[in-house]
């Protein structure tokens, strides 16, 4: 067995061990929660706890915003984004036509630090274990039907989420009249109206494919949700006097989240975390994001 995949199969066997340690640490951040209540409110410790109160309010103590919640392996990929910038890589799906090929391009564009790839005859499962074995953080994948962009994948490495996305009303950089230059910036990103479970850990997954930005950068990424759908613009902006002027860079597209699974892209065992069914579409009244 080689090197690389002794090492993915020791990163596993890491990932499955997390894992199964969540029943224990939730047990431990119940009995946390409690003594913080009690002490907060000025109440009697609950009987059971007096024995490890100590113990406890010790690592109480110790603890800070992001370590006092109950610690998940679902998230544990995006524990750390921040501390070192993503590595992407864009390809699409194969035989691609030349309206997808410019897609890519411009999507290459759009993410900062990140390397297009002619996907050739390369299967998914070797694509995997080459951006895994490059060090890349993820793959986006754009698919097309009839020569139309209509599809949008979001793989983290090395173990997952893989995020599903059809993609609709889409409008390139040479069809918006007025396109701004493509600044190379690291942009802001602005995460409009997440505000479920589900929105938030949609919101992470896109937000960590850009790097931290300068705070003096003109380029900001827009994704905002309304009724479900994602709607994704990019502009650059200059101050003239007192007034703030926007131009729109482009590409702009709508986006529908219809699966999240938690393994990678090449794992069609894995388990789905979410999927769209066909009669969540009759409760309107239900927000998902």
């Amino acid at each position: 067995m080689s090197g690389p995949i002794r090492r993915n199969v020791r990163l596993r066997k890491e990932y499955l061990y997390r894992k199964s340690l969540e029943g224990v640490e939730a047990e431990k951040y119940e009995k946390k929660r409690a003594i913080r209540e009690a002490l907060k409110e000025g109440k009697a410790l609950p009987t059971e706890l007096r024995g490890e109160q100590e113990k406890l309010r010790e690592e109480i103590g110790w603890e800070d915003e992001r370590t006092e919640n109950a610690p998940q392996a679902i998230d544990d990929e995006y524990a750390f984004a921040g501390t070192r910038d993503p590595k992407i890589c864009v390809t699409t799906s194969r035989d691609p036509s030349s309206r997808l090929k410019q897609f890519a391009k411009e999507v290459k564009l759009m993410l900062p630090n990140s390397q297009r790839v002619n996907r050739g005859n390369h299967k998914v499962p070797e694509l995997v274990d080459v951006c895994r074995q490059s060090d890349f953080t993820d793959i986006v994948l754009v698919q097309e039907t009839r020569g139309e962009p209509d599809g949008l994948l979001v793989c983290h490495l090395p173990f997952g989420p893989t995020a599903f996305f059809t993609l609709s009303n889409c409008v390139q950089r040479h069809d918006i009249e007025g396109v701004a230059p493509m600044s190379e910036a690291a942009p802001h990103i602005i995460l409009n109206d997440f505000e479920t479970t589900l929105g938030k850990r949609v919101g992470n997954v896109l937000r960590c494919m850009f790097p931290v930005p300068k705070p003096d950068s003109k380029r900001v990424v827009t994704f905002s949700n309304e009724d479900d759908y994602i709607s994704f613009r990019h502009h650059v902006y200059e101050k003239q006097g007192k007034e703030v002027v926007l131009k729109e860079v482009g590409p702009r597209f709508e986006m529908q989240l219809y699966k999240l699974r938690l393994g990678t892209l090449e794992q069609t065992e894995a388990d789905d975390e979410w999927v769209l069914r066909p009669y969540m579409n009759s409760a309107k009244r239900r927000r998902l994001l």
